[in-house]
């Protein structure tokens, strides 16, 4: 009985110039997909359609943004409705973004010209950019913020998010803990606040240390209110995160934040992320404003 190929894999890289598309699509490159970027609309199609009598079909990832001779978002949102409604094409939409301020600073410190913003402050171009791409967001199935991520960070969320192995096609979780002073993760799907939480900060033994370290985690885990806060968010989650896999969506991130991202959103972001493993097979965690610990430091 001759079964079916499976579809071929296409990942369009869109959103913000200077967020790190280029980042993105070298990541997607050591992932083993074949890569092109700036590919004009109309020509999609063709590149994106797999070869007659290939052995082995590899998947593509494709850059398009602003640059893009023939860009307009609703020829893009058309070109994509296009795809997913071929059965032999499994196409999805990764937005990569970043804070206005970090885009700022990256253009000025290349000195690199904004493609929008000939004639005009940088950060205006950024803003025109940003009401021009907007529409696209509707349509991505994994938004990727990279701001304050380095490229190791870009990689390893695509990779988490797209290498899949074994439980390819099952929804990918990631967990990450953040410091409110520094703003919230603009890909987040869930934030928690745990601020209410009683604080190591003010105690000068713990204070250097971090959610990691048992003597923190034993701090926080005395607080009279934390058991049933705990309770009562993996019991909101449980249903909600199951419900958001079998809606068909690929990437879910939940946000645990504190004041200075280091002692409580750590701790239970890692509580957490512990706690889903035991019901999800792909989970990541990360903790965006922890700080490194010093030489000698133990965490």
């Amino acid at each position: 009985m001759n079964s079916s190929p499976p579809p071929h894999q296409v990942v369009l890289v869109t959103g913000m110039s200077g967020a790190g598309k280029t980042t993105a699509l070298k990541a997607f490159e050591d992932l083993g997909y074949e890569t092109l970027d700036n590919v004009p609309l109309f020509l999609l199609p063709n590149v994106t359609a797999p070869l007659q009598g290939a052995v082995e079909v590899r998947p593509i990832a494709i850059g398009v943004d602003i640059r893009t001779r023939d860009f307009d978002p609703e020829t893009f949102i058309g070109q994509l409705k296009a795809l997913r409604a071929q059965s032999n094409v499994d196409a999805q939409v990764v937005f990569v973004n970043c804070g206005d301020e970090e885009l700022l600073r990256r253009y000025n410190e290349t000195r690199h010209r904004h493609p929008l913003a000939h004639d005009r402050p940088v950060l205006d171009g950024i803003r025109l950019e940003r009401q021009l791409v907007s529409p696209l967001l509707d349509v991505a199935d994994v938004q990727l913020d990279t701001t304050g991520r380095n490229s190791y960070d870009v990689k390893a969320f695509l990779d988490h998010t797209f290498s899949g192995g074994a439980q390819k096609g099952a929804m990918a979780v990631f967990v990450t803990s953040f410091s409110f002073r520094k703003g919230l993760p603009r890909d987040a799907d869930f934030v928690f606040d745990v601020r209410f939480l009683r604080n190591p900060h003010y105690d000068p033994r713990l204070k250097p240390l971090t959610g990691q370290a048992p003597e923190v985690q034993a701090y926080i885990e005395e607080d009279a209110g934390f058991r049933d806060y705990f309770a009562n968010l993996t019991h909101l989650l449980e249903s909600m995160v199951e419900r958001f896999a079998q809606s068909g969506k690929s990437y879910l991130t939940i946000a645990v934040g504190c004041t200075g991202g280091q002692h409580r959103s750590v701790f239970v972001a890692e509580r957490l992320a512990a706690w889903l493993k035991t019901k999800h097979a792909r989970i990541r965690l990360a903790h965006r404003d922890m700080p490194a610990p010093r030489a000698g430091e133990k965490k």
